[in-house]
């Protein structure tokens, strides 16, 4: 990836602050070349990629410019241990030295990608949670010796909700089985959440693939909801009190479905966003920025893609703090309220419209201005309207300017399958 790609910088950088995490199944298996030579050769013996100093320049050098906190996680496979399998720390504290070097700073770290998951990602068949607790308690006393300012997250778990894919992984390091050798460990409790696999690993994680037909019905949009709560009771017995993070989430696993790149799938992530932000998950991975069907940027244009707008727009007008929305109008309508970014007093509302076929009506007393992101023509598309005008970069490559279309008394039409942004900036919520 070309993290010095001016159009990339710009793109990332409007959804600032953020976390960039560098991690995912690869992770689990990279041999960090930590030379100032370059490196051409196959990867060493246990190891599945390579990733170079230089290489790691450029992904500290744009977090520093733009303002993305790094969040790390490292390898575990065979290469990264002894003749006993157990984990060494060089990689890992060759990571560190190498990024406090060029001047960066690690802000969060997971220790590898998706435990429930380890089979499938670099883990020996034999591999369990006493082997877990044990790497786990290295892992965390270099963290304390080298960067203690370093927030650990974990266990990056996966699919414990609703069961492995493989029936001959039952029971492999389920998060409940880690904590009852390690106790609490993190600084903040991660997991992933996918609502199927893409058609590229169905063979090899034995699940269906998620239906474009299914998009936008309630049942599909409810997954993230059920996956949260499952994790967030899960965090309360073991890890009490301490934030829930989704550091990866995506429409499928595996580079998710053709449609998750179209305006379709953008109703899932913006819907996404509400429900987590109202169960106080206070921080929400998209995988990835730009590599796949699933990422927000197209992987070699960088264009941005119909969820990177929304994804925009709600950095531009939805704040920290989450807001009860009252009764939705219509059961094809749901509702999230916020403060208004920057604006004291301010409130901002999201409304989706999932029926594709009804216009529905919302009365929002305070209302001055709407955001509407819709399309003309089948919902798999890629060309994405804001107020009836196709957002896309101007001519100089630059973001357009957001402005909004002024709300009459207070009565919002919602067209069908669109999503509304609305801005109430002389609401004075005493929240807010």
């Amino acid at each position: 990836l070309d993290v010095g790609n001016a159009r990339l910088r710009l793109l990332a950088g409007a959804l600032a602050p953020a976390y960039m995490r560098v991690s995912g199944a690869w992770a689990n298996s990279t041999y960090f070349h930590d030379s100032h030579e370059p490196y051409s050769d196959a990867p060493p013996e246990g190891f599945g990629s390579v990733l170079t100093r230089e290489q790691w320049r450029g992904v500290v050098q744009m977090s520093q410019d733009l303002g993305l906190d790094i969040l790390l996680s490292f390898a575990i496979c065979d290469g990264v241990r002894d003749a006993n399998g157990v984990w060494q720390t060089d990689q890992a504290r060759a990571l560190f030295a190498a990024t406090s070097h060029m001047g960066g700073r690690i802000a969060a770290v997971e220790f590898m990608n998706e435990t429930s998951m380890g089979h499938l990602q670099g883990l020996s068949r034999s591999y369990g949670p006493a082997d877990y607790a044990r790497d786990f308690a290295a892992f965390k006393s270099l963290v304390e010796e080298v960067s203690p300012q370093t927030l650990i997250a974990g266990p990056s778990a996966v699919s414990e909700r609703t069961g492995p894919p493989d029936p001959q992984m039952a029971g492999l390091l389920r998060t409940q089985d880690i904590y009852e050798l390690t106790g609490p460990m993190v600084d903040a409790f991660s997991y992933h959440y996918y609502g199927g696999v893409s058609k590229r690993c169905t063979e090899l994680m034995k699940q269906p693939t998620p239906q474009a037909s299914r998009a936008l019905t309630a049942e599909w949009l409810a997954g993230t909801g059920l996956d949260a709560d499952f994790y967030g009771d899960l965090r309360d017995r073991v890890e009490p009190g301490k934030p829930l993070w989704l550091t990866e989430t995506a429409e499928a696993a595996c580079g998710g479905s053709p449609w998750a790149s179209t305006f379709l799938d953008t109703f899932r992530y913006v819907d996404q966003l509400g429900e987590l932000a109202r169960r106080s998950v206070q921080t929400v991975m998209h995988n990835t920025l730009a590599a796949s069907d699933y990422a927000l940027l197209d992987e070699d244009s960088f264009e941005p893609r119909p969820s990177y707008w929304a994804a925009w727009l709600w950095r531009r007008l939805m704040g920290d703090v989450v807001l009860d929305p009252g009764k939705s109008p219509a059961p094809s309508v749901r509702i999230y309220a916020h403060s208004l970014r920057g604006v004291a007093g301010g409130v901002a509302v999201v409304a989706l419209n999932t029926d594709v076929d009804r216009e529905e009506t919302l009365e929002l007393a305070g209302a001055e201005q709407r955001f509407t992101l819709h399309v003309e023509g089948p919902l798999e598309t890629q060309t994405v309207l804001l107020n009836g005008s196709p957002l896309a970069l101007t001519a100089r490559d630059e973001l357009p300017a957001l402005a909004g279309t002024e709300v009459a008394s207070g009565r919002v039409e919602l067209p069908p399958a669109s999503i509304s942004f609305l801005t109430l900036p002389n609401a004075a919520h005493p929240a807010c």
